[in-house]
């Protein structure tokens, strides 16, 4: 039979071709076994913009493309703060997003986490003395972790939740 496209080249991948990311691949793991340790269960996050420039939410969003893949670490992200148990707050909290940023919190069911993702949410970054921002998401909200970076990366994300897992097994917080 002959070729119906004869100039177009034909690729073959095979199983040395890897894209995966090893140490994300070991965190990714030990985060799924903290998560099972801590809730029994998968968790949920629910991601709050107070006010950012979207680069972490960039960076939160690269989490769920096939290239990561967090949900098969026991990790979703959810519309509701009801069925969520984690909080990512990005960007500095502006005045006008406070209720929207008490309301989500106090929406979702304990226990319940508080995790500032950026150098904004973590200060307040550089709008922080102005007068349409209260700064950091602690001005506002309990945060259980930081995550600095302005975006932090897709693995320093990942190591955080895996920092607060083992954090919360330690303490029993849950």
């Amino acid at each position: 039979m002959l070729n119906p496209f004869p100039n177009l080249l034909r690729f073959k991948i095979d199983k040395a071709t890897r894209y995966r990311d090893t140490a994300f691949e070991s965190a990714g793991l030990d985060l799924k076994k903290e998560v099972q340790a801590v809730f029994g269960r998968n968790i949920a996050i629910r991601e709050v913009d107070s006010g950012s420039d979207n680069a972490a939410e960039i960076e939160l969003n690269n989490l769920s493309t096939p290239y990561y893949d967090i949900e098969r670490f026991g990790i979703s992200f959810v519309a509701s703060p009801r069925h969520a148990d984690i909080m990512v707050i990005t960007g500095a909290v502006t005045r006008n997003m406070e209720l929207a940023v008490r309301k989500t919190y106090e929406a979702m069911p304990s226990p319940k986490f508080v995790v500032a993702v950026g150098d904004d949410a973590c200060t307040g970054g550089i709008f922080r003395d102005t007068y349409a921002v209260i700064g950091g998401a602690d001005k506002v909200l309990p945060v259980d972790l930081k995550i600095p970076g302005n975006p932090p990366s897709p693995n320093e994300i990942l190591q955080g939740l895996l920092n607060l897992m083992r954090e919360i097994r330690k303490t029993q917080h849950y």
